[in-house]
């Protein structure tokens, strides 16, 4: 249900996810509407209802709602239940455990979006720009089912030595629980690391270290990657949760007066800015496209690419496995956010993509 504009206050179907301009919704409206004297943007807000289901198998599990991205304000509701405060900011992932709000079956799912947020200085900071400025949810949304204790994200720093460093948070550990690491070359040629284990101590924030030989190292010209999975064991030595990760092992060092270093070889950077932004669907991307961007920009002869804002996940991986290196940008380089909202996307910024070997630069 779109508030004004095209197809406005009517009850009609969507596809999710997309843009509603695109989908025939709303008014499209430029970024730089303010230069014209007068002239105010858009301020379309957009009601989603649909229903999903929960199967028997997950009483027992956490279980999240994760939006990649709405624009721009978004409050989500369950069963007729708020699942948390309203979302602000377009462009960062954000979830919410709603395990107490589902039950077996049939549930009702509701998101209220508004185009232009509440907060004068999120509006400033992503929708004041030279580019459309949309509506809508327009990245995937899904359900993620977990045991009730679980790793709930990890951050991982993989050295060219072999060395790894991982900060993991958990659900709260009672004494007894360990951790182990296995690690698998993404092109598998056959041969196997040896797994390692760590004792983890009570509570729900960890450090592990582990060190592999024979590691080959991520560059550019040899992006070489790592299937990571770290499985927490409890004291009856059962396994309780996996976590799995893709990353590569990389030194990367900046040296006064000197310049970028990446495993002890000096670097030049030469790259561009890119958007996520396609004329089939605005910012409703796909691997393909980013894809397509990722081998565009190899052919150009250059290795390094940055955003304006988080790009799509899919991007990131293939700046991966491309080898493309990666500076990542909060948004609100002409406008800032303030403090209270910005420090929240910077955490759902960071978290989100902390792990990509491809970064080399916040």
């Amino acid at each position: 249900y779109c508030s004004d504009g095209m197809n406005s206050r009517k009850w009609s179907t969507i596809e999710v996810p997309s843009q509603w301009e695109l989908q025939g919704f709303g008014e499209y409206s430029y970024g730089r509407w303010y230069t014209i004297k007068g002239a105010k943007p858009p301020v379309e807000t957009g009601i989603y209802r649909t229903t999903f289901n929960i199967p028997a198998k997950w009483k027992d599990k956490q279980v999240t709602i994760v939006f990649e991205g709405v624009m721009t304000d978004t409050e989500v509701f369950v069963n007729g239940e708020s699942t948390g405060d309203v979302h602000q900011g377009g462009f960062n992932r954000f979830t919410y455990n709603i395990t107490s709000k589902i039950k077996t079956g049939k549930n009702d799912l509701e998101v209220k979006v508004s185009k232009e947020s509440a907060d004068k200085d999120v509006n400033a900071a992503e929708r004041k720009a030279d580019w459309w400025i949309f509506g809508g949810i327009y990245r995937p949304v899904y359900l993620e089912a977990k045991p009730a204790v679980n790793i709930e994200r990890i951050a991982v720093d993989a050295k060219a030595d072999g060395t790894l460093y991982a900060d993991v948070f958990t659900t709260p550990l009672e004494e007894g629980y360990a951790i182990t690491a296995h690690l698998t070359p993404v092109q598998n040629d056959g041969h196997s690391m040896k797994p390692q284990s760590q004792s983890l101590k009570v509570g729900n924030e960890h450090a592990v270290s582990f060190r592999w030989e024979n590691i080959e190292v991520w560059t550019t010209e040899t992006p070489n990657l790592y299937n990571l999975e770290l499985t927490l064991i409890d004291k009856e030595k059962k396994k309780v949760h996996t976590f799995s990760e893709r990353i590569g092992f990389r030194t990367i060092e900046f040296r006064e007066k000197d310049g970028l270093h990446l495993n002890g070889t000096k670097i030049v950077l030469k790259g561009i800015n890119r958007h996520s932004f396609h004329p089939d669907g605005g910012r409703t991307t796909n691997k393909e496209i980013s894809l397509m961007d990722g081998k565009l920009i190899k052919e150009m002869n250059m290795n390094a690419v940055r955003f304006h804002y988080a790009p799509d996940k899919h991007f990131m991986d293939v700046c991966d496995s491309l080898g493309i290196f990666v500076v990542s940008e909060l948004a609100g380089w002409q406008n800032a956010y303030n403090t209270e909202v910005g420090s929240k996307i910077v955490k759902e910024l960071v978290t989100r993509d902390v792990n990509h070997p491809s970064i080399i630069l916040w």
